[in-house]
């Protein structure tokens, strides 16, 4: 799928020109000769705008400050494309999120060239958030077809969800995380519950008991050892 670009200019033949231009190197290029017209397009389907400043009513300035205020546009990068030249003008460009500014009139190459140089730092920049929130999500602890997604808190049985309380999510996620050894009702206590909470031994042996019920046929796989504690034991 070809990458989108929306113009927005009032000036009909600078809309022509970049449409032309951009469309010769590969993007698929709409345009709207206001912003009240623009504002009429799914922006959300576009990867870059190309914005002038000085048009009626919607401004290029208030347009982006649209966009940055909307959840489905506030990423989007935006290249404003103007006749004002001044350094306060380029300076307020940026501030409100433009990623850059071009002057006119303009060298068709130039604005080219720094198309793509925006939309290149934009896929990085995903890329980069992207690897970012796939490093955080914690990898599910599975044993035969029982599984636990620690990031859901959730736990499945043959595919299907089991409905654990917290506790019992939290002993399960404990046991599958730390197999075949005895671990002490102390011990239990420590990882599972807060440190503030007082709990008997008679709680912790009833969260035990649904659990296995409702991990059937891996209940078994939590054995007791008397006079010791509860362990999650791997078999064949």
């Amino acid at each position: 799928m070809r990458i989108k670009i929306l113009v927005v200019d009032d000036e009909e033949s600078i809309c022509d020109i970049l449409k032309y231009n951009l469309e010769l190197d590969g993007y698929d290029v709409d345009y709207a000769l206001s912003g009240e017209e623009a504002l009429g397009y799914d922006l959300s389907s576009y990867s870059l705008f190309i914005l002038d400043i000085m048009m009626d009513k919607i401004s290029g300035f208030d347009f982006a400050k649209r966009l940055k205020v909307n959840a489905a546009t506030e990423n989007t990068p935006i290249i404003f494309c103007s006749a004002l030249d001044g350094e306060d003008d380029t300076v307020m460009g940026l501030n409100l999120g433009g990623d850059d500014y071009i002057t006119k009139p303009f060298v068709i190459n130039e604005v080219l060239a720094r198309v793509r140089a925006v939309l290149r730092r934009s896929h990085a920049s995903q890329q980069y958030a992207y690897n970012i929130s796939k490093s955080i999500q914690e990898p599910d602890i599975t044993f035969k077809t029982l599984r636990v997604d620690r990031n859901e808190k959730t736990c499945y049985l043959n595919g299907e969800p089991v409905t654990l309380t917290k506790t019992e999510f939290e002993i399960l996620l404990f046991f599958l995380s730390h197999r075949n050894r005895i671990y002490s009702r102390e011990e239990i206590i420590r990882e599972v519950w807060p440190e503030d909470v007082v709990v008997s031994d008679r709680t912790i042996d009833t969260n035990i008991t649904r659990l296995r019920k409702k991990i059937d046929p891996y209940g078994n796989n939590i054995i007791t050892k008397v006079g010791f504690g509860y362990g999650f034991k791997e078999t064949n």
